[in-house]
């Protein structure tokens, strides 16, 4: 099947693009860029936008979310009367906008920013075109029922010789050009909404979150050799400790989102260490 797709008319494509941009600013500390990607989400896919509502309709399909076969079909279909809803020349002029807007206050080259589910965005893209066939408009509803009632794949990359936490910290800047965890992508989805919804799901998610990772940073003391067999690893694995804990008397913050990003991969590579040992 020969599909055409414009990654610039597709909304979510385009959202993600914006939100990676906004975290490789963040994090290297280019908050002029960070407040014009922040100011462009904040005009054009408020809560009451064409544009969210159309992003709700992909990211209600582009998740394995391990549903019953039934229950992903169900959600298809609504999808589908959800984004018909939509009035198709509106969204177009208001993705014009959009583009006109990253083209002339960022960079074009925003468009071409890694989004590691790009394949999922492009397939369900194409479902909800007007342009696609019947019998193709069936098999790409197939293919996304099928990517929604999937697990997701754990994530398998290769962990770093020699865990020290403070080198490990400071080379994650650097780190930072591969692809992001699942969790650290979805803090840093709740932060460019963050803009939107003051800030009301990034707080529910940072407490869970840092909670997640309190808990296991406090049991690698006993499971992970590397640290329980070390005083010196296990010192500075309480003062992360410490610092997470800190946070429940600060407000949200680009240092407290930094700092959750980092423990975030820490954990990761503490147990990927303690599995390949």
């Amino acid at each position: 099947m020969k599909r055409k797709h414009n990654k610039k008319r597709n909304t979510a494509l385009v959202y993600e693009a914006l939100v990676k941009e906004a975290t490789a600013a963040i994090l290297r500390g280019d908050h002029k860029t960070k407040n014009k990607v922040v100011s462009i989400v904040n005009s054009h896919f408020g809560s009451d936008s064409i544009l969210r509502k159309d992003l709700q309709c992909y990211q209600s399909l582009s998740e394995n979310q391990g549903l019953e076969i039934e229950d992903s079909r169900r959600i298809l279909n609504e999808t589908k009367i959800q984004k018909r809803l939509i009035d198709p020349t509106a969204l177009f002029r208001a993705q014009s906008a959009a583009i006109k807007d990253i083209n002339t206050e960022i960079d074009s080259d925003i468009f071409n920013n890694f989004v590691p589910n790009y394949k999922a965005l492009a397939t369900i893209d194409q479902m909800f075109s007007i342009k696609t066939s019947p019998k193709d408009k069936v098999l790409l509803e197939n293919e996304v029922i099928e990517l929604m009632s999937s697990k997701a794949e754990q994530d398998n990359t290769e962990a770093v010789d020699g865990l020290v936490v403070s080198t490990f910290v400071e080379k994650f800047n650097d780190k930072y050009s591969g692809e992001l965890l699942d969790e650290q992508r979805e803090l840093l989805t709740h932060y460019i909404m963050s803009f939107t919804d003051n800030a009301t799901s990034l707080k529910m998610f940072l407490n869970n979150e840092i909670g997640r990772l309190k808990e296991a940073l406090t049991n690698s003391f006993d499971t992970v050799n590397e640290i329980n067999e070390d005083s010196d690893m296990i010192a500075k694995t309480e003062k992360v400790v410490s610092k997470l804990e800190s946070y429940s008397n600060e407000g949200v913050s680009e240092d407290v989102l930094l700092s959750v990003l980092k423990t975030q991969a820490l954990v990761k590579e503490i147990y990927n260490n303690a599995i390949d040992d």
